[in-house]
């Protein structure tokens, strides 16, 4: 039982995440819905949030924020608006926007039934690109994906570069990898936990008699108590039951493309005028030696007029939950490099 508790505090801080426990200013957060229409032509998209200093002025760059799986937007809320705060204070001049989405099959996007399957890394990434074209938005300066979220990043500006999204798809001046292992997660790399929980939530249900009841059997299961009360903060109610905030079949695909997607090509051949910059959590299990020495590599590379670049960022005192566990660390570390980014 101890050992099963361990292996629960550890998929924790792997997979699932943490709500921000702060609210945010009015002014400073902008609730909005993703586009519904009957019109056969047009596509529903994903909800999102937006967080800007001053709303009222026209932004002028934009970042988008991935979380990872079975996470939200929300996850994010608290580290966009020190990170917006911090921007402002370097530079009053620039306006920044972050729009912090909801993956397809994950928060508010999970009831959207326009967001059919396949469900995988691909189509999450496809989804950003309608997005931006419902709403009319300008293409985002800088993509951030946490996790499963940074593959989605990975394959969304290797669809920009190669013209999938149509002419008008501009590519992200940077890219923001965060403790995500851009090739494919093999089997004997991985320990199971993840897994593990997806098949336990798999095998419940899908109208469950109450959140204390999904607690308590995720306990006598041997999950540990923050890991099963977290679990159980994404249900939602029906009536007198609850069930799951997120599609958990839908999910479970997505987990398998992550697996399986390998983005080394991506990292090997930057488009030209892209920076994919990968932060590594010092305390984070995701990563093997081979991969590290290979990233070292590619980020030492001599800099080539016609290709991108890669660059590396070792977040000290952090495990896999970047922002959670040294949020302060990850601000200097991103802060300067988005300056740059709209700065040259």
């Amino acid at each position: 039982m101890a050992a099963s508790l361990r292996a629960s505090s550890s998929l924790r801080s792997r997979l699932l995440s943490f709500s921000s426990g702060c609210s945010l200013c009015p002014w400073r957060l902008l609730l909005s819905s993703p586009v519904h229409s009957d019109a056969p032509h047009q596509t529903e998209t994903l909800a999102f949030d937006e967080i800007q200093l001053s709303p009222e002025k026209p932004a002028t760059a934009t970042a988008f924020v991935l979380h990872g799986l079975l996470g939200s937007g929300r996850n994010w809320r608290s580290f966009s608006r020190a990170l917006v705060s911090e921007l402002r204070n370097r530079s009053p001049s620039d306006e920044w926007r972050m729009v912090l989405v909801d993956l397809r099959n994950h928060g508010r996007s999970a009831g959207i039934k326009g967001l059919g399957p396949p469900h995988n890394i691909s189509t999450a990434a496809k989804d950003l690109a309608d997005l931006v074209k419902a709403r009319g938005w300008p293409w985002p300066d800088v993509v951030v994906g946490h996790s499963m979220g940074g593959k989605v990043a990975l394959d969304f500006a290797e669809s920009c570069s190669r013209g999938v999204y149509g002419d008008s798809a501009n590519l992200p001046k940077q890219l923001w990898v965060l403790d995500s292992v851009p090739g494919q997660v093999e089997t004997e790399n991985s320990d199971g936990e993840v897994e593990q929980v997806l098949q336990t939530l798999a095998s419940l249900p899908s109208s469950l008699p109450s959140r204390k009841w999904v607690v308590d059997h995720m306990l006598s299961l041997g999950f540990s108590k923050s890991l099963s009360e977290w679990i159980g903060s994404n249900l939602k109610k029906d009536n007198d039951h609850v069930t799951w905030a997120f599609n958990l079949q839908a999910a479970i695909d997505m987990f398998s493309s992550y697996r399986e997607r390998d983005y080394w090509s991506v990292l090997e051949h930057p488009p030209k005028d892209l920076e994919i910059a990968i932060v590594q959590a010092e305390h984070s299990d995701r990563w093997v030696p081979d991969d590290v020495q290979r990233l070292k590599a590619l980020a030492g590379r001599e800099s080539k007029p016609d290709v991108g670049k890669v660059s590396l960022h070792v977040l000290p005192n952090s495990g896999h939950w970047v922002h959670v566990d040294n949020p302060k660390g990850l601000l200097e570390i991103m802060v300067p490099n988005f300056l740059s980014a709209v700065q040259n």
